[in-house]
């Protein structure tokens, strides 16, 4: 009986102290209080005109440059430039020493006449039976090879002046007075700055919106201000192997301001294309332009959605991934909103 009475004690101090646990915790566990809707302004996400507009950047080229290379090989005896001249077309730079050539020729022509009277005499030894007609052909041989002779000869004499083939100025001295070069030796390099080119590349989406002829602006931070006008003088009809087009523009001299060749400047193409795109409130951001991100409204519960954006124009941006058209996207109230809360539109 005693161990009866000690387990029923035992059962009940059990249930009683199981009874008193859950009051506790009852007392301690808060009332549920629902949470009230935050008041929020949305907007929707729809399709807007973007003008696109083009601006590019580049570096200036000459309009011509030409290497000035000997055609034949000797010692310069006069050079008639210096470097920063300018220089006229046909303009004689370099003379070579033609002392040699000069004998040589003397020679040549004299070794011409010989044969050329040889030729006659045998001629007409073989019209009357006198001589064969191959000791005919042999000196006819000679002759035209001592003609060949001489005309190279004239021709090393005439390249021995060596002249400027366009206007321009000189940019690059490779040699000096008292040099030998040797045929193909670079004499000096001459630059057209008359007018000027831009040399750059487009990718195939920016290509399409350009055409030949089109006028473009440049600018530079050299000259602050400043504007020279241009235009499209060539477009690659073939894409090089990282897919761009290789475009030329052409631009005019007469800002009054000369631009060097390899200044860095800027290319906008004046030609606007409208373009429908996705865009929602520049305010509907959250985050930063690198990252950003929306409340995006669904049935009356705000979820954070991460976006891609584009463009601003105005007050908008556009949205290039993360939304569809009529999103609706929080514009003020962000700062009490989390993922998942419930909200109230207010005008």
């Amino acid at each position: 009986m005693i161990i009866f009475i000690v387990i029923i004690l035992i059962i009940f101090m059990i249930i009683q102290l199981t009874f008193n646990k859950r009051k506790i915790d009852a007392a301690k566990r808060p009332d549920h209080v629902s949470m009230p809707r935050i008041p929020v302004k949305a907007a929707r996400a729809e399709l807007q005109d973007l003008e696109v507009s083009l601006i590019k950047t580049g570096n200036l080229t000459p309009f011509k440059e030409a290497r000035i290379l000997s055609a034949v090989s000797g010692t310069i005896k006069d050079l008639s430039f210096k470097l920063g001249d300018h220089v006229s077309i046909g303009q004689v730079l370099a003379i070579l020493d033609t002392r040699k050539q000069q004998i040589e020729l003397q020679k040549s022509e004299y070794n011409v006449t010989k044969l050329k009277s040889d030729l006659n005499i045998y001629a007409e030894l073989l019209t009357a039976k006198a001589a064969t007609q191959e000791k005919v052909d042999d000196i006819n041989q000679r002759y035209q090879d001592a003609l060949n002779q001489s005309r190279q000869l004239r021709r090393q004499i005439a390249e021995a002046e060596i002249r400027s083939p366009i206007n321009g100025m000189v940019s690059a001295k490779a040699t000096e007075q008292g040099v030998f070069i040797d045929a193909g030796g670079e004499v000096a390099t001459i630059v057209s700055l008359s007018k000027e080119k831009v040399q750059l590349s487009l990718t195939e989406q920016e290509v399409y919106q350009v055409k030949m002829a089109q006028p473009v602006n440049i600018t530079t931070d050299v000259f602050p201000g400043m504007i020279a006008k241009g235009r499209i003088s060539f477009i690659s009809p073939q894409a090089d192997e990282a897919h761009s087009y290789a475009v030329e523009i052409l631009i005019d001299n007469a800002h009054g301001k000369m631009l060097l060749a390899g200044t860095f400047v800027y290319i906008e193409f004046l030609k606007s294309i409208s373009q429908k795109k996705l865009v929602i409130p520049r305010g509907a951001i959250i985050g930063s332009i690198q990252e950003p991100s929306v409340f995006v409204l669904t049935n009356g519960i705000a979820h954070i959605r991460t976006i891609k954006t584009g463009r601003e124009n105005g007050e908008n941006i556009e949205v290039k991934s993360g939304l569809t058209l009529n999103s609706q996207v929080v514009i003020s109230g962000h700062i009490n909103l989390k993922e998942g809360s419930k909200v109230n539109l207010v005008n």
